[in-house]
């Protein structure tokens, strides 16, 4: 396929992925776009007007069996650094060391496998070392007033100490943005230059003042959330490219970068297919706040964390259930229980609500600093203090024995609860929306204001509650043992097993059961049950009867004359006192049945699967409790 349809295929997946996860854009763009080409041609113009681009002919790497120049990703070797035997050719997964092709041992072509010659081009770099005192300077006063994470500094400043050299941005490919450039007009500049100007860029499709935003560094921000392999793309290459270019840029101000999550003992790796995946999570069962949850909770922002099934079963089941889950669920029902579904009206207590405003005082400190795990570890600590003070307070005695104190507790728990669903609204959104719904202010979070920080701490708004529900559901022994062996391995290997397992799943089927086309002649109502039909049906010129279910979903005028699906080796079975001699294929939604019709056929045909060869002999017969054990 082209690589455009390739980028199609997967900005799609990645849409469809971060829409699951409730992760919202105010732009989630890409770089195929005419902004992009224009915005990146123009500053490599300006960086080569200011003479910071230089031409030099290199040897690079040439597939004589795809015979193409191979793009950096395209060389597999061993890392001179650190061994590592898989290493790509811009940067080591393992070290994070950055490479050129040339630099690894033993490469070879990662597309055919065959060892690559090297061979003469001429291409253009972007001069770091002159750039560089423009670079320090930025660097010095940057990485303070924003307040970098450790390893972005430290990172940063070792490849200044190590000395910065001149780094090519143009390649021998065809996709790409174009060089403008005389002598390199058949070449494209590579991706690690221009894919950090896609930030500006995207923002030029968003609106047309994309200036007031990159090109105003008095009264504009600009944070970034980085993983720590990608710091000095945004940290060196980025900024070099931009201070260079001679405009006042928005340069970045804090730079949010996150150590490696490992995964069970090892690396999680897209290239080796290692891990779970934003595609593997949606298919879990597991709802999208309980992911949401583990990655914040366990974000590794100043050492790497490591996710293993095990400890993500402890974190769910114990904080996000256990407690936050507990905490809501517990007061919510208590309400309904004892005062009739209706908040407490009262002064509360002075003591714990400012306790409450302290603890969220932090959490907002935390935030603005972007210490989110922080922050939202402090938030399931602002939870268990209103377990504690549920649990303390007795409120199943109090209510009995002192009214007023069980009605003070429950107000202000009610009041907590109402908080933590502001507060939590950035980490987990459909949860948040979900709290809000239980205490009857589903519009909390409504217009143009909405649930801003301000409210937080508003009293005297709740009234009438909604039925109580339970917020998520447990995860058991079984169930992650069940993913744990499900995601082991590769993606490939992975996906080699559901290949197999589907082969033997048709295999089984095709020599369990008989499918034949059989055409409904004549219907009618069973004599002795409302929702069944009793047809008469023509198999290639057998007369046979069945029963089926169908009066919920379809008139007899609906089915009559059609042709159907029949499990025709299906022992004979009489429903309410009519023989059944064989059961038609329905699909089944909930509440919404069809029957598979295929009308282009002829009675008697065999269904079966695309080029399965036709049986030496004809399946047994089978019982129903037979059929349903065998998987479609």
């Amino acid at each position: 396929i082209t690589p455009r349809e390739l980028c199609d295929r997967y900005n799609t997946l990645h849409t469809e992925i971060y829409d699951w996860f409730n992760i919202s854009f105010d732009k989630f763009g890409r770089t195929s776009t005419p902004e992009h080409t224009e915005i990146t041609q123009d500053i490599f113009l300006k960086l080569d007007a200011a003479g910071y681009i230089k031409e030099k002919t290199t040897v690079q790497l040439y597939c004589e069996r795809d015979e193409r120049f191979l793009a950096d990703r395209y060389v597999r070797g061993t890392c001179p650094h650190c061994g590592y035997t898989e290493a790509r050719g811009d940067q080591c997964e393992n070290c994070g060391k950055l490479l050129d092709p040339a630099d690894l041992v033993e490469p070879r072509c990662s597309v055919c496998g065959t060892t690559p010659v090297p061979r003469e081009t001429s291409h253009l770099y972007i001069d770091l070392p002159a750039i560089r005192p423009k670079l320090e300077k930025w660097m010095d006063r940057a990485s303070q007033e924003g307040h970098w994470a450790h390893n972005a500094v430290q990172m940063t400043r070792s490849w200044i100490r190590d000395g910065l050299r001149e780094r090519s941005i143009t390649r021998d490919l065809k996709w790409g943005i174009p060089v403008p450039k005389d002598g390199f007009r058949d070449k494209v500049i590579y991706v690690w230059f221009d894919a950090p100007i896609g930030y500006i860029s995207i923002t030029a499709t968003l609106t047309k003042e994309w200036q007031q935003w990159w090109k105003n560094p008095d009264e504009v921000k600009l944070y970034q959330f980085i993983g720590k392999d990608n710091i000095p793309f945004h940290t060196v290459i980025f900024p070099s490219s931009l201070l260079g270019s001679g405009e006042q840029w928005t340069m970045l101000h804090h730079m949010s970068s996150t150590e490696y999550l490992n995964y069970e003992g090892g690396q999680f790796s897209k290239s080796r297919g290692i891990g779970v995946f934003g595609s593997d999570a949606m298919e879990t069962g597991i709802p999208a706040d309980v992911w949401r949850f583990y990655i914040f909770y366990n974000r590794p922002e100043k050492s790497d964390a490591l996710f293993t099934w095990g400890s993500f079963q402890e974190l769910v089941n114990g904080e996000l259930i256990g407690n936050l889950g507990n905490l809501v669920n517990r007061t919510l029902v208590f309400v309904r229980k004892s005062f009739a579904g209706r908040v407490p009206e009262n002064d509360g207590d002075a003591g714990f609500n400012a306790e409450v405003q302290k603890r969220i005082e932090r959490v907002t400190k935390l935030l603005d600093n972007v210490e989110l795990r922080e922050a939202f570890r402090e938030i399931f600590a602002l939870s268990s203090v209103g377990n504690k003070a549920f649990q303390d307070g007795e409120p199943w005695r109090t209510v009995r024995e002192n009214p007023q104190a069980a009605e003070r507790l429950i107000r202000d728990l009610c009041y907590l609860v109402r908080d933590l669903a502001i507060v939590i609204r950035p980490y987990l959104p459909s949860t948040s929306d979900r709290i809000a719904s239980m205490l009857g202010i589903g519009d909390l979070f409504a217009g143009a204001e909405g649930a801003t920080w301000k409210r937080i701490g508003e009293h005297g708004v709740l009234g009438a509650i909604g039925q109580p529900e339970i917020l998520f559901k447990r995860l058991e022994n079984e169930d992650v043992e069940s993913l744990r062996e499900r995601f082991s391995g590769s993606q490939k290997d992975r996906e080699e097993k559901k290949r197999s397992d589907a082969v033997e799943m048709a295999a089984k089927f095709a020599a369990s059961v008989e499918l034949r086309v059989a055409k409904i002649t004549e219907i009618k109502r069973h004599p002795s049950a409302d929702k069944l039909y009793v047809e008469t049906i023509d198999v290639g010129g057998e007369t046979r009867t069945i029963v089926s279910g169908l009066v919920p979903h379809y008139s007899e005028e609906e089915l009559l004359g059609h042709n159907i699906i029949l499990v025709s080796n299906l022992k004979p079975a009489k429903l309410r006192g009519v023989e059944s001699q064989g059961m038609l294929l329905a699909a089944e939604d909930g509440e919404i049945v069809e029957v598979v019709f295929v009308d282009d056929a002829s009675p008697g045909d065999r269904v079966r699967v695309a080029d399965e060869a036709e049986p030496e002999s004809m399946p047994e017969e089978i019982t129903i409790d037979e059929f349903f054990s065998v998987p479609i």
